[in-house]
């Protein structure tokens, strides 16, 4: 059992780590103790390795931003869901456009996928209805459509990374090309 000011240091830590890595994808181990308020000993008796924290930082901005997207309304038409779940989503990964390019940097890609495992669950539901009421295509993947969708959003957090889009533009953007590609072919 964690001892109750090892809770509050670990919880401290990550809570840092989550704002100081989504501000600068570099920030230091030693501003991550700073703003914890805790000493570099401290945090690497908790996270004895950078990517030991930059996971659990991704993994915490996952999970809060889950429980944020089950707040999403799916229900009705599984194009207009599907758009509010895009937009919702993208907020989130716009949000952390910084800790995920940290993570990207440090962590495996597997890792990376098993943390989205519970988003992707949520749209995978979502797209099998779709797919159900025949507004979605079935001639690929269901885990082909969502890692596309995926890539389309971590592609236009690259893209404002490298000033080759407006955030602003971001939502409208993925949200087009996404159900572009969902779109079952013409007969």
């Amino acid at each position: 059992m964690v001892r109750a000011d090892a809770q509050r240091n670990i919880n401290a830590i990550a809570t840092a780590a989550v704002d100081c890595l989504s501000r600068d994808p570099d920030a230091s181990v030693a501003d991550i103790a700073k703003a914890a308020g805790v000493g570099r000993v401290t945090l690497y008796g908790h996270f004895p390795s950078r990517a030991d924290l930059v996971d659990a930082a991704f993994a915490r901005a996952i999970e809060d931003g889950d429980a944020l997207l089950g707040a999403v309304d799916l229900d009705g038409d599984p194009r207009a869901a599907l758009t509010r779940l895009v937009d919702a989503s993208w907020e989130l990964v716009n949000r952390f456009r910084s800790l995920l390019l940290a993570a990207q940097h440090t962590l495996p890609p597997g890792r990376i996928q098993a943390l989205h495992e519970g988003p992707a669950d949520r749209m995978r539901r979502l797209l099998e209805r779709g797919r159900a009421e025949g507004v979605f295509r079935t001639d690929l993947p269901t885990s082909w459509l969502i890692s596309t969708m995926q890539h389309v959003m971590h592609g236009a957090a690259d893209e404002i990374n490298a000033g080759r889009l407006d955030a602003r533009d971001a939502a409208r953007y993925i949200s087009t090309t996404v159900l572009a590609a969902l779109t079952p072919p013409a007969v």
